[in-house]
């Protein structure tokens, strides 16, 4: 078996993770290849000794990888998609971080989801990502012009609010007036879009949200809508740019460009492990069920 691991360092929480899953792997003769810049950082911080082979880039990822280790939280997952793309390389998250409704295997229980990994006793979900085209181009999101959580549109050096033209499938919906709009898929509707009152949906589902941040008209509410609709942006403002974030990255975008957002035509890879669903996960992160009548 052959496994990418990609990470990020937290001091009080990743160190025995790390431990724990070199062990485990180099114990049941696991080929390992680590991304260069955190096989760096295991060196500084003295967490490992052994030599690796690394890998800096998606172009290095190929079909001879069964799957790729995430050690991190949900973000750490998102930052590991850009270098999976499109392979096909299922990705299983190790939460090192806070709440983390990607990263799935607790650091609790790393032995025994790692036994299901070895011994392939797992599934997987497949998880929409978007697209983004930008008239006219924008180079700073060119390359990595896809998102696994979510779209999204804001106002930048400026309190006042923006105004987001929206079209879907060429019909005109709405002019928000808001401080920004986020274009959620399933996987992010438990992340940016459910802080702003969207609505969560499971992972399965063929749908995206169309969620305004703070929208001056009250009656502006969250919207699901078909997967396969092509949503078309015009954004205005007093500021010559606003933002536009594809996950964690950032770009500034000049007033009155056009975005099309649309549903990539490959999906990611998640890793499932028996007994840790999305609704599992749904009631331990958010506390859900936790009633005294219960």
């Amino acid at each position: 078996m052959k496994v990418a691991i990609y990470g990020q360092y937290y001091q009080n929480s990743t160190e025995p993770i790390i431990r724990d899953i070199f062990v485990f792997f180099n114990n049941n003769n696991v080929e390992m290849v680590i991304e260069a810049e955190f096989l760096k950082m295991l060196y500084e911080k003295q967490l490992i000794k052994k030599e690796y082979k690394t890998f800096a880039s998606y172009k290095e990822l190929d079909s001879s990888f069964d799957m790729m280790i995430s050690i991190g939280g949900d973000g750490t997952i998102l930052r590991a998609a850009t270098l999976v793309r499109d392979s096909g390389i299922p990705i299983l998250g190790i939460n090192a971080g806070r709440l983390g409704f990607l990263a799935s295997v607790q650091k609790d229980n790393i032995e025994e989801f790692l036994q299901f990994v070895i011994e392939k006793k797992y599934t997987i979900s497949k998880r929409t990502l978007l697209s983004l085209r930008c008239e006219p181009q924008n180079q700073s999101i060119l390359d990595i012009n896809f998102a696994m959580n979510e779209i999204t549109v804001s106002r930048k050096d400026t309190t006042s609010m923006i105004t987001i033209d929206t079209y879907l499938n060429n019909e005109f919906l709405n002019s928000y007036w808001a401080d920004g709009l986020i274009i959620a898929t399933p996987t992010g509707s438990t992340g940016y879009s459910m802080s702003c009152g969207g609505p969560i949906l499971t992972p399965d589902v063929k749908s995206l949200v169309i969620t305004p941040i703070a929208p001056h008209n009250l009656t502006a509410r969250p919207l699901v809508i078909p997967d396969n609709t092509e949503i078309r942006l015009k954004v205005s403002g007093r500021e010559e740019q606003y933002l536009v974030s594809l996950d964690s990255r950032i770009a500034s975008i000049k007033n009155e460009s056009t975005l099309t957002i649309r549903k990539t035509p490959f999906k990611i890879n998640m890793v499932e492990i028996p007994n840790e669903t999305f609704l599992k996960t749904l009631r331990n992160k958010l506390l859900w069920g936790e009633d005294k009548r219960n």
